[in-house]
């Protein structure tokens, strides 16, 4: 026999007589895994994740990272709740769980499963009472979710591989509650949000009108984002604010305030409460819509007219916005707040006007690194090819 051919064969044979191999029942692991907050970033972590195989349990097991192999031994495991996602005469089981009492400032390992069939070993690391840190901030996704956004998330992941969370400002994908766009979205990031949480607030493509015309958030983003219910009633999924360490990150639902006047009032109302009561140096807004639009015949007034007054009487340093499919960056000759637009998909508009933008492109995706220290704020966006394209500092003593 060939000796190539010999070395082949004792392998195989090897592999098949081999009692610890691991599973292949592929079919009945977890997927689509997410890392959100619902809580406190600095002692708790959320998990996402859909169910297969028809279990009906959803259990987290963690551990501190040690680096000793051993996982299972120190592991707690953690009970999670079950929820079902309906489409059509199908219901998607997803799971999930809330780790707690954890230290701040450290790194955990963590899985989820039913009890047999179990993830891969993941990792997060809790947020710290203080000290440096730095996000990833993306605009609209959307479009070839698999084939092209996927480089935009992968190498913002490839540079700042320590980032915290990643800020998504929206329209994630393209036609509300289409499974198959989620399943891109996911595959697009691989195991990026497994390891990174993500901070996400939604766009006019997260939302469909019923039969009676009124609005309806995807349901697949409930039981994906398990987020802060801090918001306003009834508003919780999209509307909420995050503390991390020493800035406060929050979400608008613009989609609401371009188009129900009703939860536009609540919005604004709610807003004014957490800017008012924050004692965070840095505070960000987080929305799809943008103040000041850069595509032709765009004008969301609303925004300008009834929220701009309270990021400025507040002090807000950035509002990251998203649905013009291009860059922009304003800050109108003040310090602040700084206006950024962004698209980290492929789908692409021309830009109408420059009247207020400092800086500004089209026909280009792009992301954006964040970083924060004790007194300053570095802003970077970035090229998908590493190069920098646009930067700005902010200093607060």
């Amino acid at each position: 026999m060939n000796i190539k051919y010999l070395f082949l064969a004792v392998g195989l044979c090897c592999v098949l007589l081999d009692g610890n191999a691991q599973s292949n029942q592929v079919a009945k692991q977890p997927e689509r895994i997410m890392l959100t907050w619902s809580d406190d970033p600095s002692n708790t972590q959320s998990v996402s994740w859909r169910v297969n195989g028809g279990h009906e349990k959803a259990i987290g097991q963690i551990v501190e990272e040690q680096s000793n192999p051993d996982l299972e031994k120190g592991a707690v495991a953690v009970e999670g709740t079950m929820s079902f996602l309906e489409r059509g005469q199908q219901k998607d089981p997803y799971g999930q769980v809330t780790f707690r009492h954890l230290k701040p400032g450290t790194t955990y390992a963590y899985r989820v499963g039913d009890g047999t069939n179990w993830s891969a070993w993941n990792q997060f690391r809790t947020a710290g009472a203080a000290g440096d840190f730095s996000f990833i901030y993306l605009g609209d996704a959307q479009n070839d979710l698999r084939s092209k956004w996927s480089r935009a998330i992968r190498r913002a992941y490839q540079q700042e591989s320590n980032a915290r969370f990643i800020v998504h400002a929206g329209d994630l994908i393209n036609r509300s509650n289409e499974d198959g766009e989620w399943a891109e979205w996911h595959e697009g990031a691989g195991f990026i949000h497994q390891m990174i949480p993500a901070v996400p607030t939604p766009g006019n493509h997260e939302y469909r009108r019923d039969s009676l015309g009124k609005l309806v958030l995807d349901p697949h983003w409930k039981v994906q984002f398990n987020l802060s219910q801090n918001g306003p009633e009834g508003m919780q999924d999209a509307v909420y604010y995050l503390d991390y360490q020493d800035v406060r990150i929050v979400s608008l639902n613009s989609q609401l305030i371009m188009l129900d006047s009703v939860a536009a009032g609540v919005q604004e109302k709610w807003l004014e409460k957490v800017l008012a009561s924050s004692s965070k140096k840095w505070n960000i807004i987080v929305m799809h819509h943008p103040v000041y639009s850069t595509a032709k015949n765009r004008d969301n007034t609303i925004l300008r007219e009834r929220f701009k007054p309270i990021f400025e009487k507040y002090g807000v340093d950035l509002v990251l916005q998203g649905h013009d499919h291009t860059y922009a960056r304003g800050s109108l000759g003040k310090k602040r707040p700084v206006y950024l637009l962004s698209v980290a998909g492929p789908k692409m508009y021309e830009s109408d006007s420059e009247r207020w933008m400092e800086k500004a492109t089209s026909q280009t995706q792009l992301y954006q690194v964040i970083k924060l220290t004790a007194n300053k704020l570095y802003f970077s966006s970035y090229k998908l090819d590493g190069q920098l394209f646009d930067s700005f500092e902010l200093s607060k003593k």
